[in-house]
């Protein structure tokens, strides 16, 4: 009986064992990941072939997911009306300072509190995770905003949102789990201080977790809108996914869709859409595969309780 279970599996070279039997539930296992992996791509590849699709194959609804009268005159909208590539630069421009004030506030609360020398740090780290339970609500927290003078100001949709507690909470573990005290025990000795030992020694071992938790703050910020909708009113403030949603809700109440009166649309309201959609959504999903690896190995490791 035993030998026959040693027959199961094959030994590779780095030690590891590969099973060689194929059962049921493996394959059950990959049809359910398979139709997972479907619902995500082919609604993606329905937009893509609309958006490039003539008006008339899309009103007679008889694109699936292949294009029908290739051609690009939503996109040619887009790009000569100007307002949408104004909007994505400067949801780039914020997306990229939110980042990097998020990733810095963010390591500075979770360094020091994984540490366990700081006295207090119980207290300080219930302190800080508080926001994450509780919130004043939408009208406190515009009369505090009109109060700092921060409305119709770009600093609005930056400032409030770059400390999150989830994510500092994640960074913490990560330290605790991964980065050993006698590492920072032997910098001590050699005169090392403490933002030395942070920045020589703990960030470059910990690049799964910064790319992970940059790509939380990128992705949440890029694909929020509430905010933008709330607090600013001001055409050269809006984020590329406010215009978005600007464009999807008049077409729904009125059936047409339009950029700006500057430039004649000639496509039909829901070719228009896609495009915009496939315009907004590209940018993220060139950039997610260069991160994967360190965005899987990262939330694993950090997920470890600390």
């Amino acid at each position: 009986m035993a030998k026959e279970k040693v027959k199961e599996f094959d030994t590779i070279n780095d030690g590891s064992h590969a099973i060689r039997r194929f059962s049921i539930g493996d394959g059950l296992i990959i049809v359910i990941i398979t139709i997972l992996c479907l619902t995500c791509i082919l609604p993606f590849i329905h937009l893509a072939a609309k958006s490039i699709s003539s008006n008339t194959a899309v009103m007679q609804k008889s694109v699936v997911l292949w294009p029908k009268g290739i051609n690009f005159d939503a996109y040619s909208s887009i790009f000569e009306d100007g307002s949408m590539v104004r909007s994505f630069g400067f949801s780039a421009l914020v997306v990229l300072i939110f980042t990097l004030l998020g990733m810095l506030v963010c390591t500075c609360a979770a360094y020091p509190l994984s540490k366990k020398r700081l006295k207090g740090r119980g207290f300080f780290t219930f302190i800080l995770m508080v926001p994450m339970y509780f919130g004043a609500g939408l009208i406190p927290t515009y009369l505090l905003y009109k109060d700092l003078n921060l409305l119709n100001n770009m600093w609005v949709l930056i400032l409030p949102l770059i400390y999150s507690s989830y994510n500092m909470l994640i960074m913490k573990n990560f330290f605790q789990s991964t980065i050993p005290d006698s590492l920072e025990e032997a910098a001590f000795l050699d005169g090392a201080s403490n933002f030395q030992i942070l920045f020589r020694i703990v960030l470059p071992l910990s690049l799964p977790i910064l790319a992970t938790l940059s790509l939380f703050y990128a992705v949440g910020r890029w694909n929020a809108y509430a905010d933008n909708k709330y607090y600013t009113t001001a055409e050269n403030l809006k984020l590329i996914q406010y215009k978005l949603y600007q464009l999807v809700a008049s077409a729904k109440e009125a059936q047409t869709a339009t950029l700006s009166e500057a430039v004649e649309v000639t496509s039909t309201p829901e070719v228009l859409q896609a495009a915009c959609i496939m315009f907004t959504t590209i940018p993220i999903i060139c950039v997610y595969p260069f991160l994967q690896k360190y965005f899987v190995k990262g939330v694993m490791v950090g997920a470890v309780k600390g």
